[in-house]
């Protein structure tokens, strides 16, 4: 008896809901769609168009703004397609490191970086953001920075402990 009273009670309350549906609930197909405008997303396309050689050291200096973190190795330059460049960091004690790799070019840069026994980076970077990368030394090394553009490209780099 007491499942059946549940039963009308639950039944008879349901009775009074009404669903209707309403055709201008959406807006018409004409109305644009709003402008994005997110500004961590520049639409500006010449953004990541290469600057020059006397306005390289400017750039590094906005992509790589000033770090209280004690730096201990850094590089920056401009490459051609297909030129690559190499460089060592020798002598980094035991530690917790962070690369901070940026590009600006057209087309993607890729960044390789290893130590005496493997590869800790291998990263394509779309240009035009920075990327920050932790490394765990665990004991002294040396780390080789390759970088390879697929069109002209400047590049930068700073490696900092943590």
């Amino acid at each position: 008896m007491l499942w059946a009273t549940a039963g009308l009670v639950a039944a008879g309350s349901l009775a009074g809901c009404e669903y209707t549906y309403e055709e201008g609930w959406r807006p018409p197909e004409s109305v644009p769609a709003p402008a994005f405008t997110d500004q961590s997303f520049p639409n500006d396309l010449l953004r990541n168009e290469p600057v020059t050689e006397a306005e390289l050291e400017g750039w590094v200096e906005e992509e790589l703004p000033f770090t209280a973190r004690q730096v201990v190795h850094t590089g920056s330059g401009i490459l051609a397609e297909g030129e690559i460049k190499s460089d060592v960091a020798a002598g980094l004690a035991v530690g917790t490191y962070a690369l901070a790799l940026v590009c600006r070019s057209q087309r993607r840069v890729t960044f390789t970086v290893r130590d005496d026994a493997s590869t800790l980076v291998d990263l394509s970077l779309r240009c035009g953001s920075t990327r920050e990368t932790v490394i765990y030394l665990s004991k002294e090394s040396a780390l080789s920075i390759r970088v390879e553009p697929r069109s002209l490209a400047n590049y930068a780099y700073r490696l900092t402990l943590l």
